[in-house]
């Protein structure tokens, strides 16, 4: 059965926004990890951050990254 040219593009597509999707949240991981908080806050913030996916790091850019060194001090 051959794939038409739109599913191609459509699965390079989903492959860009997954790469970037991970390249975000290791930009994250590494801001949790320099932030001036407990060592157990960056392990659940990690935890969540990786368990939630997009949510995970849409929340934290937009809501949390300027919120967790209050939240676990």
């Amino acid at each position: 059965m051959p794939i038409s040219w739109l599913s191609k593009i459509i699965r390079k597509m989903m492959t860009i926004v997954w790469i970037i999707g991970i390249i975000l949240a290791i930009k994250a991981i590494i801001e949790i990890l320099g932030m001036n908080i407990s060592m157990a806050g960056k392990i659940i913030s990690i935890i969540v951050l990786v368990l939630t996916s997009w949510i995970g790091i849409i929340v934290y850019y937009l809501f949390a990254k300027d919120r967790l060194s209050s939240w676990f001090k």
